[in-house]
């Protein structure tokens, strides 16, 4: 591609809902890859600079990276993730020792889908299989056997790079719109707590006020009734018994005034008590989309004491939107997990659950995205199969990592049955 080439319109990204957007690729240099004639599978430091720091971040996670260059000789405790990765794209470049054993650990990694990529014979064979991975978002091992295929050219390169540029962009996209809903919880748990101290008040006030004014009145009856009765020893006594009446009127007004506070009282109080439990509701919506995010955040940036590793664990998720299972398989995978996928029954026939269960380690489905029959015959199956099954909050890969990471996912490791290969 020369200088004169015009910029290259992406508009096929999964699951993307803004327009294509522009991406001049005239930026990347023209050497993306520098091998030798025969046709080989590349080595990463045949790759232009510009490609390594997308391999290493795309294709190893960060507790990966730790690993292989610790056994490269490199001090990794008082190191940031950021400044690992800046190591690790240095040692791609280098054909050297930690260069090869960089190369190696990513070929480990993704063995099996470079296997499958050996089969394409053609580069368009190559690049169908590179869009097909796309679409079902299996992309960190795709982009690694894509690259370093032995028929890929540099127009090959420059679409798949492309794919992961844009995914970047979705996932940090993704994020930002998590962080926002939780903003907008705390607003409004803070908005129903004043709410709810202005209603407390006002109700002690009122209490104080009425216990005031009956101790008042009550006074002031007893002060007439003392100077009545003496009025009361006159030959007429009319008085008297036109001071008890009017004291039986006012008496009567008050207990009146008194079942009316009551009342107010009375709905206040089931005013309250509503509050707090759309407080404590927003509470649990707030701290369920803080796990969520702080699982979507782990996964998105592991580490070493990062819980969130499946290791080999099957998972069936059951249901769900079907924009969202590719992002959801890929994450999945990127854990160490499998993901088996059935939709509850819409287009895929509701009798194959029963062998999806018994192929699964743990059977995960969400509670708003499933029909009724369908989460009774996967709690069903999964009763009569010995399998566990978590509901999900919401459909997504943030609630599902969320479920992942609670107290029951340690715990997934030794309920499984069937190893990954079965």
């Amino acid at each position: 591609m020369n200088a004169a080439s015009p910029p290259i319109v992406i508009a096929r990204v999964q699951g993307a809902s803004t327009p294509a957007r522009m991406f001049d690729f005239r930026t990347i240099p023209p050497a993306l890859i520098r091998r030798e004639a025969a046709p080989r599978r590349t080595k990463i430091w045949e790759f232009g600079a510009n490609l390594h720091c997308s391999i290493v971040g795309t294709c190893l996670s960060t507790a990966e990276l730790r690993h292989v260059l610790r056994k490269a000789g490199v001090p990794t405790a008082d190191c940031s993730d950021h400044e690992l990765h800046k190591v690790a794209v240095g040692l791609a470049a280098r054909q050297d020792e930690a260069g090869r054993m960089l190369h190696k650990a990513l070929d480990q990694r993704h063995k099996l889908t470079v296997s499958q990529f050996a089969k394409a014979d053609t580069d368009a064979a190559l690049l169908a299989m590179w869009r097909d991975a796309v679409r079902r978002g299996e992309i960190p091992s795709a982009y690694w056997a894509t690259l370093t295929h032995p028929l890929t050219s540099p127009a090959i390169v420059r679409e798949a790079f492309g794919d992961v540029h844009m995914l970047s962009h979705m996932v940090g996209s993704a994020n930002r719109a998590d962080l926002k809903r939780l903003c907008a919880l705390e607003n409004e748990k803070a908005a129903l707590e004043a709410k709810i101290e202005r209603q407390q008040q006002a109700l002690h006030e009122a209490i104080v006020t009425r216990d005031r004014q009956i101790e008042a009145l009550r006074q002031a009856l007893a002060e007439r009734i003392v100077t009545q009765t003496c009025e009361s020893r006159a030959p007429d006594g009319s008085a008297l018994f036109g001071l008890i009446a009017d004291r039986e009127r006012r008496l009567a007004a008050e207990i009146r005034r008194r079942a009316a506070a009551e009342e107010r009282l009375a709905l206040t109080a089931k005013e309250r008590d509503s509050e707090r439990s759309r407080r404590i509701a927003a509470e649990a919506a707030r701290d369920a989309l803080r796990e969520e995010l702080g699982a979507t955040e782990d996964a998105a940036e592991p580490d070493t004491a990062s819980p969130m590793r499946l290791d080999g664990i099957s998972i069936l998720y059951v249901g769900g939107r079907p924009g969202q299972i590719a992002h959801i398989r890929a994450t999945v995978e990127s854990l160490g997990g499998t993901l088996l996928h059935h939709d509850g029954g819409i287009e895929n026939h509701p009798t194959l659950l029963a062998g999806l269960t018994s192929r699964c380690d743990v059977a995960v489905f969400p509670v708003d995205c499933i029909s009724h029959d369908a989460a009774r015959n996967i709690k069903a199956l999964c009763r009569k199969a010995d399998k566990r099954y978590l509901p999900l909050r919401s459909a997504g890969v943030a609630s599902l990592l969320a479920a992942l990471r609670s107290r029951d996912a340690p715990a997934l490791a030794e309920a499984r049955v069937y190893p990954l290969d079965a």
